[in-house]
């Protein structure tokens, strides 16, 4: 692959957009605010699943606010335990690949309790394809969750791509915010 041929797989794909996440510099502030409308047009969405984020990241934790449950991951072997976050201040913690996680003693959320879930990854497409890191911990996680909880994907416009070679076992998003 050239760098400025398309790629053809998810390898690929997964190498082209960590380089854009590593070179870029990014405002997640428009993305941030459209977030926070969304929410504000889901009244009903009481209990809703976020995470820290990794570098090139979409940073969200500052949607933390009364008035919501709100809930992050911390890593346990190869799968991701919801734990709820009051105040990202306070409640995280450097944890498992460098990513802050909530600390243990906080109570754990189980995902079918989760209203909405807003999910990073390194690509999506239009049909709500999400391309993650590798690991397949969102894939896991997300067969857990009720049918009726939505699953947003949160990222910046570049990385919302033609195709991300989705496979039958990934979990396709309900909506993406970027």
């Amino acid at each position: 692959m050239t760098p400025s041929s398309p790629p053809t797989c998810k390898a690929d794909l997964r190498r082209t957009m960590r380089s854009l996440l590593k070179s870029a510099s990014f405002h997640d502030e428009p993305v941030a605010k459209k977030i926070t409308h969304w929410i504000s047009d889901h009244p009903e969405l009481i209990t809703i699943a976020m995470y820290a984020a990794l570098p090139g990241e979409i940073d969200i934790l500052e949607l933390i606010s009364p008035g919501k449950s709100w809930a992050l991951p911390r890593v346990e072997g190869e799968k991701l335990v919801f734990h709820e976050v009051r105040s990202p201040d306070t409640d995280l913690k450097t944890g498992a690949f460098g990513i802050r996680e909530p600390l243990e003693t906080l109570p754990i959320i189980p995902a079918d309790k989760i209203d909405a879930f807003f999910c990073p990854g390194l690509a999506f497409d239009a049909r709500g394809g999400r391309l993650g890191r590798g690991r397949g911990f969102y894939d896991r996680l997300l067969e857990n969750a009720r049918p009726d909880a939505l699953k947003i994907g949160i990222c910046h416009p570049f990385q919302l791509v033609p195709d991300v070679f989705a496979e039958a076992h990934d979990i396709r998003m309900d909506g993406i915010i970027c």
